[in-house]
């Protein structure tokens, strides 16, 4: 069985692993055009507040330990074409320019996602910085220590640590988004407003409800940002609005959402037979709502690329769905969340309560205590949880994992309020938050 996987993203080195474990025959064949396979892109934020210990170890995989696993690696090498229907892709060496085709028995797409750059004036400066790709990292990293002023755009994860590492590394730093709050798609405004008084203490300007309308690249090598209520000048811009599939080669081929990503079944199957796709190039089957979206996580590429190597020959393993569970640190704050809040279950169609709870993690007689502040969004009708989210001093992110699993399978507030959880004083409470939020739900429907 000869196998192509287009691209090393996580969901790509997965891919090639897995199928290579599944089918130790197998002649797998790894295209990539960068140098570097399986980047671990959310440590930049990390590595710009020296963070990270040994930056090459945001690298789980690299083409030599790849090769090791007798996956065959065509670094520098750009997939130009490909005709899906019969399995043949043309490849440029990128080193020698030489173009050559190559037929295959299945192909795996996994070519990830690309910054969403906005058709706006200026957007071509080289004043501006992404934070997707290690070569983008680089780029970032060799110029952080003599920025004095940065201007973030985009309120989003990336942006707010971003944002964060700047400001704590004494940086004047304004962070612009379109919404009104600060990280809107993952937190109520009841969490969202606390965050944004951290930022502010830390004095970052935050400029919410714009919208970037230019830029101008500045005389003394700065750049202007400017917007629909304002201008803001800095050393740098830094983008992390979003991402889009980067799926353009196989338009027309195989069944698409409207922003590119690929439609697969639970085996990760494409519409082409024996063309699999996953990871951000990718739909995911979103729990909360029971319908296809695009939800570009690691993740959910690290998931869906070892489903890839376990169905490759036949339905063995089917995908379970995700919920975009997802933690970020800030300030101190251990913040996480899976699933939906109020306002983005609504935009979505559900008709949904939010149940709002906080108290101390463990008890007051213990020497030292913290607050957690949580949200739980369940369905009215239903009474179906489908979000939640926390906020603590202290670590509560594997908190979301619970959730997460009780949206999996299906959980009502009341199944949750009931659950089995430990007590222990010097962990918890004789309710746990999780199931003492849960119990709130219940008694507020009663109410």
């Amino acid at each position: 069985m000869k196998v192509a996987i287009i691209g090393s993203t996580h969901a790509g080195t997965f891919s090639a692993i897995q199928v290579k474990q599944q089918h130790p025959d197998a002649e797998v064949t790894v295209f990539e055009q960068h140098t570097t396979v399986s980047f671990l892109s959310c440590g930049i934020a990390l590595w710009l507040g020296d963070h990270v210990s040994d930056e090459q170890r945001m690298f789980y995989e690299t083409p030599a330990t790849m090769t090791d696993k007798g996956i065959i690696m065509k670094m520098q090498h750009e997939v130009v074409a490909a005709n899906l229907a019969e399995k043949s892709v043309q490849v440029k060496d990128l080193l020698t320019g030489d173009i050559s085709t190559e037929i295959f028995d299945k192909i795996v797409i996994t070519t990830g996602s690309k910054p969403l750059l906005p058709k706006i004036s200026g957007i071509d400066s080289d004043r501006i910085y992404m934070v997707k790709s290690w070569e983008d990292a680089q780029k970032i990293k060799a110029v952080a220590s003599d920025v004095k002023r940065a201007v973030v755009i985009g309120a989003g994860y990336i942006g707010a640590e971003i944002a964060e590492q700047f400001s704590v590394t004494h940086k004047k730093v304004t962070l612009v988004d379109g919404f009104d709050r600060v990280l809107p798609k993952n937190f109520s405004p009841v969490i969202s407003n606390r965050l944004a008084q951290s930022f502010q203490e830390h004095g970052v300007k935050l400029a919410l409800n714009q919208m970037v309308t230019s830029f101008e690249d500045l005389p003394d090598g700065g750049i202007r940002v400017n917007t629909d209520k304002g201008s803001y000048e800095a050393d740098i811009a830094v983008l992390g609005i979003g991402f889009l599939p980067n799926t353009q080669l196989f338009a027309g081929q195989i069944d698409m959402l409207d922003n590119g990503a690929i439609i697969t079944n639970k085996y990760m199957e494409t519409s082409m037979p024996d063309v699999y796709a996953a990871g951000d190039a990718t739909t995911v089957y979103y729990n909360p709502t029971h319908e296809y979206d695009y939800l570009p996580l690691a993740t959910n590429a690290i998931r869906q690329g070892m489903l890839v190597g376990k169905n490759i020959d036949g339905h063995h393993l089917p995908y379970s769905g995700t919920q975009g569970t997802s933690a970020v640190e800030l300030y101190g704050f251990a913040m996480s969340a899976t699933g939906l809040n109020k306002a983005t279950a609504e935009q979505r169609g559900l008709e949904v309560e939010e149940t709002i709870y906080e108290e101390n993690y463990r008890p007051e007689f213990m020497l030292s205590t913290t607050p957690v502040l949580s949200t739980l969004t369940w369905e009215k009708k239903t009474r179906r949880i489908v979000g939640a989210a926390f906020m603590s001093k202290h670590d509560i992110s594997q908190a979301a994992n619970v959730v997460s699993l009780a949206i999996q399978n299906n959980m009502t507030i009341d199944d949750l309020a009931m659950a089995d959880f430990f007590f222990q004083p010097n962990f918890t409470q004789p309710i746990n938050f999780v199931g003492a939020t849960a119990l709130q739900a219940v008694n507020d429907s009663d109410d």
